[in-house]
């Protein structure tokens, strides 16, 4: 469940502007809508968002903030501290006591009243609305129904395959008349599903993909969940199918009262398709025969590929825009991908699901790889259809039919229908047994399909058959550096500001990626080193205000054009970038840095004269921010001068300020100064490493998580005799038999040459193994005697074990220069979970 908010939060935050709507409602009518209560009364507010991630509030006095119940989820527990962050307007199933200024809507079902405003969005939507359902390719058909419209048309779309009684709702709710055309896909499990997404979808126009054996237990017969299925597209006024399946035709002919647009490879139907030859798909209509050209040819894409033909062609789209848009699609790309795999073997991993429908159309693509001769299928139960003996007897056919050689059976209904197999057969009753066997180790030029049901977890059997890259990668978590961001602002009070340092590529995290996220967060400042990381950042879209910490004499124009604020430290400095800004008539914003006891950049109390004296006479500045830098906030030692810092910033803050006919902004803590010194908030606190995960005054080490990963592989394994040396200057000696690995990492990656001659761990395999001799440029060695290791294994540089904190205490450095000191040459790889 986790995992579907933070998704749909992203989803929101990357829709951009469109996700900006035109149609509110007061928290009054929310509560006619939704048969709501009051527990708590405040003013009448226009909701426009609505959130259900207490992780991802984006404290919008204009959100609704929804108490959602799971298996294993209470939104409720949450509310206090929301309330306490900001926010204003909750609709709960639990009491909670009246709140001053807050709106407490109650009702009987939280997720219920979601998909009652989710439906009153809908109805105010203008535009068409296309619902997707069926036993498999919704997400494909969407996808791709999406990039073929796009070019033509404002689209909304669900995102990936939320397509549930939650994900449907919060799909819709974005939709604006700055759209055209939303595209939605619902899935069902059970009988009695499908009216909650039929009322919030009500389509125009449907596609139904196919019916297979997906969900089937939970369904008397196929006819009861076609029936099911249908009910999404009761109201809809046309519905496109393939007749090919004849009990959905059937069943379609004989209960849909719509416009009925069939189509079919094999029987009767409005539209007659053929495939010909090696690329050509042609679509008849008894009038006039399309020609398309197509990059794949297999049956599930085939199949995806005509839903969406006769879809654009419904809704008006010419042939040749309907090529253009097939030729940028690419075939099955969500669930099926041929990758390399362990002992030169190929890999399709199709770990998704389970159902026969499916592993016929997976096999169909396994078939067309006609580079590899021997073909193995590891496969488990069915669990989400109902099987007889004479269903085995048929799997067989199917395999045979498919050119597998090979069948690697998983779960104990597999095992217990063996004798229906008529090939090379193992039998394994759980994917523990499978891994715990030497099965995996004796693929060799084989081309393996995997397909299992999600219960059994046959990602960790992908895993180990896919071949690693030889890279080396810095994997960052968004997810981590959310939290972190969470934790610091829930030291802080509702009002403080939170500027965050994204400087050296935000710490060598990546500067766009990580200040993207702090955007969609409400950060409300940003701050770089140098223009040109400013820059780079307006150059990705982002649109936060940015203070340049060493702006030079050479940046005027940069900070101009792209809007960019200056940290100002002397009155050199400030008269010669007034002068340049009042030469282009603009006014200067500026953040003037004093000195407290850095003595680094700054104007010194005796400097302060003249600076107000300047200021009060030119009006071309305006003085955005005023601020300091704390020399040691971290340090207990150091309390009394961090003091004595504040209490000098507060006065020349105090003297600058009488002269500003404006309020500015204070800012002094840093990421240490918001743990150990709280209480001198100001009006702005900067967060730089702790977003990371580094707490540097060591009191909430534990409350934070580690946002970055440097991983890398090894490269060759070596046994070293007694006397042997290893590496430049011979610096390594075996002082027994050894066995070494050497990995793709070195100094120029930004691994130090400190690390060297045991200096130093990595973590392999769960094990820890020391560095042997001098660290290479590219590469480095270390001792995994004992450990059991082969080549592409993933080695952990730096994350949990060891951290960022422990290599910096090796180096005798700290950890600001091991995380910016990985260099960019080293792939950025960011993920949420």
């Amino acid at each position: 469940m986790a995992k579907l908010y933070f998704a749909l939060q992203t989803w929101a935050y990357l829709m951009g502007p469109n996700s900006i709507n035109n149609f509110q409602l007061g928290i009054q009518e929310i509560a006619k809508t939704v048969g709501g209560r009051f527990l708590s009364r405040a003013e009448d507010t226009d909701i426009e968002e609505i959130s259900i991630d207490s992780r991802h509030i984006r404290l919008n006095s204009k959100e609704l903030f929804i108490a959602l119940k799971g298996r294993n989820h209470n939104a409720h527990e949450f509310i206090p501290h929301l309330i306490k962050r900001g926010v204003k307007n909750f609709l709960v199933e639990e009491f909670f006591p009246e709140q001053k200024g807050v709106n407490i809507l109650q009702v009987d079902s939280c997720l219920k009243a979601l998909q009652q405003l989710s439906t009153k969005k809908r109805h105010s939507f203008s535009g068409r609305v296309i619902g997707i359902t069926g036993s498999n390719g919704k997400t494909i058909v969407k996808e791709w129904l999406s990039d073929i419209l796009s070019n033509q048309f404002t689209i909304l779309k669900s995102p990936k395959s939320y397509n549930s009684q939650i994900g449907v709702p919060l799909s819709v709710w974005p939709i604006s008349d700055q759209h055209e055309i939303g595209i939605f896909e619902a899935g069902i499990s059970q009988p009695n599903e499908m009216q909650y997404l039929a009322d919030i979808l009500a389509p125009n126009v449907g596609v139904f993909t196919n019916i297979g054996t997906a969900h089937e237990e939970f369904f008397e017969t196929e006819q009861q969940k076609i029936r099911e299925k249908l009910k999404l597209f009761a109201q809809s006024e046309s519905l496109i199918y393939c007749a090919d399946y004849i009990q959905l035709s059937k069943e379609i002919d004989s209960g849909y009262a719509g416009k009925k647009i069939s189509w079919a490879f094999h029987e009767n139907a409005r539209y007659k398709v053929a495939f010909i030859g090696s690329s050509e798909l042609t679509i008849d209509d008894g009038n006039t025969q399309t020609t398309f050209n197509l990059n794949f040819k297999d049956q599930a894409s085939l199949e995806n590929i005509v839903h969406c033909i006769i879809t654009c062609l419904h809704l008006g789209l010419e042939a040749y825009q309907i090529q253009q848009g097939i030729n940028v699609i690419q075939p099955i790309k969500m669930r099926l991908e041929l990758k390399r795999a362990i002992n030169r073997s190929y890999l399709i991993d199709d770990t998704y699901n389970n159902d026969a429908a499916g592993l016929e159309k997976a096999l169909d693509f396994m078939d067309q790889q006609k580079h590899v001769n021997n073909k193995t299928v590891i496969l488990s139960d069915f669990v989400q259809s109902k099987i007889t003996d004479d269903f085995f007897k048929s799997l067989n056919g199917l395999l045979k039919e498919k050119n597998v050689t090979k069948l690697i059976a998983i779960g104990p209904e597999l095992e217990k229908h063996k004798e229906a197999f008529q090939m090379q057969t193992s039998f394994f009753k759980s994917t523990e047994s499978l891994l715990a066997s030497n099965t995996i180790q004796e693929f060799n030029k084989e081309l393996i399909l995997i397909k299992g049901a999600r219960k059994f977890e046959l990602e960790r059997v992908s895993k180990i058959i896919a071949e690693k890259g030889h890279k080396t990668v810095l994997e960052v978590n968004l997810d981590a550096i959310t939290h972190n961001l969470s934790f610091y602002r829930s030291l802080l009070k509702p009002d403080t500001k939170v500027m965050v340092v994204v400087k050296a590529l935000a710490y060598g995290s990546g500067g766009a990626e990580v200040s993207k996220v702090l955007e969609y967060h409400n950060v409300d400042y940003l701050a770089v080193a140098y223009a040109d990381e400013g820059v780079t950042l307006r150059k990705n879209g982002i649109t936060l205000p940015i203070m340049v910490m060493n702006a030079s004499e050479d940046d005027p124009f940069n900070l101009m054009h792209f809007n960019l604020e200056p940290e100002i430290f002397s009155l050199e400095q400030l008269k010669s970038f007034s002068e340049v800004y009042a030469m282009a008539g603009k006014k200067l914003s500026a953040h003037l840095i004093l000195n407290t006891g850095m003595n680094r950049l700054g104007f010194n109390p005796d400097d302060l004269e003249m600076l107000m004296s300047f200021l009060a006479s030119d009006d071309t500045v305006t003085v955005k921010s005023v601020f300091t830098h704390l020399a040691a906030s971290e340090d207990p030692n150091e309390e009394s001068f961090t003091k004595e810092q504040v209490n000098l910033f507060r006065k020349g803050a105090e003297r600058l300020e009488a002269i500003l006919p404006y309020k500015t902004i204070r800012h002094i803590l840093n990421s240490g100064g918001i743990v150990r010194h709280n209480a001198f908030q100001e009006d702005m606190v900067r967060l730089g490493i702790g977003l990371h995960g580094i707490e540097v005054s060591q009191l909430n080490a534990d409350r934070l998580q580690n946002s970055a990963v440097l991983k890398t592989v090894v490269s060759q394994i070596r046994m070293i005799t007694p006397g042997e040396t290893i590496g430049y200057g011979r610096k390594g000696v075996a002082e027994k038999e050894m066995k070494i690995a050497t990995i793709a990492i070195g100094y120029a990656d930004g691994y130090l040459r400190t690390f060297g001659n045991g200096k130093a761990y990595v973590t392999i395999n769960g094990k820890m193994a020391k560095t042997v001799g001098n660290i290479c440029m590219d590469m480095s060695m270390i001792d995994i005697t004992g450990i059991e290791a082969k080549v592409g294994d993933e080695v952990i540089v730096f994350g949990d074990n060891p951290t960022v904190s422990q290599l910096a205490e090796w180096a005798n450095t700290i950890p600001y220069e091991i995380l910016t000191n990985v260099n960019s040459r080293v792939k950025r790889v960011f993920y949420t979970e």
